[in-house]
């Protein structure tokens, strides 16, 4: 069951966060348009859609009907900002030729294979609004910060072999395309993208889409996006709407409708489609010590670590080692701490520290204590000390009540 704590980030398109990984699923569709943000690493996606066109023919050859399925794979491997995706389309097309008569076939295969890739180049941040406390003017004014969208660069090929006559512009041709996005409210969203496909073919082709989203709620979603397509031959564009729904955090039910105009030929475009994740992200940790800061530690002190053959011999036999260094932390709030006392044993003769034959041939040293053995280790011993400093200051109570009486 979809807990009430679960916030709709995207149903449609990825919103601006500060991460790519999102806790729910992360869909393109039903939409067109395609957010600049990854699904994060360990996470694999497939978007699937099935769709029914149709529209009156046009002079000439045109391809008024078709009905079919679209998936679209989605992951990262490397890095959270760069996304792999192989988009592609198996469809039942009607190919009509329109002149003094009107004739037509059936063609059924693959319309669409193109593997891409997309790099999230600049991301942008805004401020949190609900930590402002002292005017409510500036609480609620507009951030102009979010008027600059996030920029990703998707490259791309399409393989025209394998593909239907009608849809088949010959090899293998490059797609490139920017992609854009602007989070104006946890709400709101607006998706621009530019795309200048079949790059070196007969028939290259410009694009752009305009998407904007609204989130109703936890779990409901709904989209207005416009399409245009242009090349030498023709110009084509189509407006639709469509919702979604979020079944739970890693599967989503969409739909949409659509209205397609070509040379003042109208026609309808309606589809239904189910995104469903494998989410095998892990997230990266920070360790923290009792005040809640950052450790950082030089990986330069151990064994063997950024030096050479003789560096790391002589690190083995601890010749040329420097002691290390203890650090205090102090709380963020700006207290003192009481200051740890610490008995230090006097270093017997076995204890002393021998030449080079005896770190050569000696014990092996002991590991290194954690940070929650050296303090457990200090608070015994600061018990310790308290212990006999009472145990002393009542000796010297006794001694001084006896002189005294």
């Amino acid at each position: 069951m979809v807990k009430k704590g679960w916030l709709l980030l995207i149903i449609c398109f990825s919103l601006t966060i500060q991460a790519q990984y999102t806790e729910v699923i992360n869909s393109n569709r039903p939409g067109f348009s395609e957010s600049p943000y990854s699904v994060g690493t360990g996470v694999y996606q497939l978007e699937s859609t099935l769709f029914y066109r149709k529209a009156d023919p046009v002079p000439l050859f045109s391809n008024p009907e078709a009905m079919g399925v679209n998936l679209l794979f989605r992951t990262s491997f490397f890095l959270d900002k760069l996304e792999l995706n192989v988009n592609t389309t198996f469809e039942k097309d009607k190919i009509a030729f329109k002149n003094v008569f009107e004739s037509s076939y059936n063609e059924t295969g693959i319309s669409q294979l193109t593997l891409g890739a997309k790099y999230l180049v600049y991301q942008p941040t805004y401020a949190d609004k609900s930590k402002e406390i002292r005017s409510w003017k500036k609480r609620m004014a507009f951030d102009w910060k979010r008027v600059i969208p996030a920029v990703a660069v998707y490259a791309g090929a399409n393989f025209g072999s394998v593909l239907t006559d009608y849809h088949n512009r010959g090899g293998i041709t490059p797609k490139a395309g920017v992609l854009l996005q602007n989070q104006f409210s946890h709400k709101f969203n607006l998706v621009t993208n530019f795309y200048y496909d079949y790059i070196g073919s007969d028939l290259p082709e410009f694009s752009h889409i305009v998407t904007a989203t609204y989130n109703f709620d936890d779990y409901w979603s709904g989209f207005v996006e416009h399409q245009a397509l242009y090349n030498d031959v023709e110009s084509k564009s189509n407006l639709g709407v469509g919702a979604a729904y979020l079944f739970s955090k890693n599967l989503q039910f969409n739909a949409s409708a659509r209205g397609t105009f070509q040379e003042n030929v109208t026609g309808f475009y309606g589809s239904l489609g189910v995104s469903y994740r494998i989410d095998r992200h892990q997230d990266g940790f920070i360790e923290i010590d009792e005040f809640g800061n950052e450790i950082k530690r030089d990986n330069t002190t151990e064994f063997g670590a950024k030096k050479g053959f003789f560096g790391r011999l002589f690190n083995g036999f601890g010749l040329f080692s420097k002691k290390n260094k203890t650090t205090t932390s102090s709380k963020t709030d700006g207290t003192r701490d009481r200051p740890t006392r610490q008995r230090k044993k006097a270093v017997t003769k076995k204890e002393k520290k021998g030449g080079f034959f005896s770190n050569l041939f000696g014990k092996k040293k002991k590991k290194d204590e954690t940070e929650e053995e050296k303090l457990e280790r200090e608070v015994k011993e600061l018990e310790k000390q308290i212990k006999k400093d009472e145990k002393k200051a009542k000796k010297e109570a006794r001694k001084n009540k006896k002189k005294n009486g």
